[in-house]
């Protein structure tokens, strides 16, 4: 009715469910309880999709997070997100209400349109991206994107050079590896490989985020906001690599010896190398 969300029964198996109509960047959200009444609620989850099938539900601080809501029907309790929703769907789901009344909300989402490119892979599949020598920067490598599939394994990253050096970003039993293998060893018989493994049932249709920052012998792999930093010797300054990365499979199978060489099965979103959005290009060229 006019006065705000109500159900029937008020119970801990409700919960408010909204469209935003197409993914949205949300930051904020604030609650009252219903207008004119004793009901309104003191506790309560937050959940997102993208699809309004699969949901995940909003986490601070390493634990899923229970918001406090309101202490009477009228007062506005808004909260700032620590870190922002991207989704087209969310649910608010009451944990507790007024002893005296029953489940009442009224709500308010804050955010803003959430521009993303996104392109899908359908393991069969790869993204190449040829660039130029000169636009190069010697000094620093970054590459992000975000990814989302069901499937336990494949390519994300390849990029390989002419002595055997080569760098892959692979999916491995729901978790991320990223190899960086010097080929030479008679070269380099020191540290001839880097290999760090992050995150864990990354395989659940839900997006996460991938950074990493190659610059002189330092490597900083970030996964969903977990860092794994690693300082190498020396060699790793002198990478053999080409001007050709692939996302999604390796050009030419069975060319590096990685361990699944699966191509990928999924969606990436926003992928940039030193800047350039990558998806972008390949639509415009």
């Amino acid at each position: 009715g006019a006065g705000g969300w109500s159900p029937l029964v008020s119970n801990k198996y409700q919960w408010l469910q909204i469209d935003l109509g197409e993914r949205t960047e949300i930051t904020a959200v604030a609650t009252q309880g219903g207008y004119g009444s004793s009901d309104w609620v003191t506790s309560y989850f937050l959940m997102f999709s993208d699809s309004g099938q699969n949901w995940k539900q909003y986490r601070q601080e390493e634990s899923i997070w229970a918001f406090s809501g309101n202490t009477n029907a009228d007062s506005v309790v808004y909260y700032k997100l620590q870190h922002s929703i991207k989704a087209r769907f969310l649910r608010f789901v009451p944990l507790d209400w007024n002893l005296n009344g029953r489940i009442g909300m009224r709500i308010e989402v804050y955010g803003c349109t959430y521009r993303s490119e996104v392109v899908g892979f359908d393991g069969k599949s790869c993204l190449i991206y040829t660039f130029n020598q000169k636009l190069m920067s010697a000094l620093k490598d970054v590459i992000s994107l975000k990814f989302k599939t069901m499937q336990s394994d494949g390519i994300l990253l390849h990029r390989e050079g002419q002595n055997g050096d080569h760098i892959t970003l692979e999916l491995i039993k729901g978790k991320l590896s990223l190899l960086i293998n010097l080929g030479d060893t008679k070269t380099h018989p020191s540290n001839a490989q880097i290999n760090m493994t992050l995150g864990s049932l990354l395989d659940d249709q839900h997006w996460h985020s991938v950074l990493i920052e190659h610059f002189n012998n330092q490597v900083n792999f970030t996964v969903d906001k977990h860092t794994h930093h690693f300082h190498a010797k020396g060699e790793f300054s002198y990478l053999d690599l080409d001007y050709e990365l692939s996302f999604g499979g390796i050009p030419a199978p069975g060319k590096s010896g990685t361990l699944s060489r699966r191509n990928f099965h999924g969606c990436f979103e926003n992928i940039y190398y030193n800047g350039v959005n990558i998806i972008d290009l390949a639509r415009r060229r």
